[in-house]
């Protein structure tokens, strides 16, 4: 197993890995063009864990120059339990750390138990004052 830079070329695989586990949402990542975008504005700060051509492990950050965001940690699994989520956020981290960035946020859904249970023992703090709002934003037609 190898931890490494994601790339466009990840797409395809990473999105049936995420489509193939429970928890991930994939509206930020729903097509290539847009996670190319989102991979062009935030250079080396995501990765993949591979096991020969599979991609059995990923973690999406990316900035607003302020604050990071980290997205879509998944691990296969069969291989939690192994730190390999650790791993990926600590690669992530460490390059937001790099920017200047000193405070870094992870959105999960609140019915994803394992996951939350996963960020209590990554020492992160669940912000209760903080409510998220989402709105759509219809773009025209092509």
């Amino acid at each position: 197993m190898r931890v490494s830079k994601f790339t466009i070329d990840d797409y395809d695989r990473a999105s049936t890995f995420w489509r193939e586990t429970p928890g991930i949402g994939l509206a930020c990542v729903e097509s290539k063009e847009r996670f190319t975008s989102f991979l062009e504005r935030n250079p080396d700060l995501s990765f993949k864990l591979s096991d020969s051509d599979a991609i059995v492990g990923t973690i999406l950050c990316g900035h607003d120059g302020t604050r990071g965001y980290l997205h879509h940690l998944a691990v296969a699994p069969s291989y939690r339990g192994r730190g390999m989520g650790r791993m990926m956020v600590d690669k992530s981290l460490e390059g937001l750390r790099r920017l200047g960035i000193r405070k870094c946020h992870f959105f999960i859904d609140s019915r994803n138990d394992e996951g939350n249970e996963l960020w209590k023992t990554l020492d992160w703090t669940e912000l209760k004052e903080v409510r998220v709002y989402s709105h759509d934003i219809e773009l025209p037609a092509q």
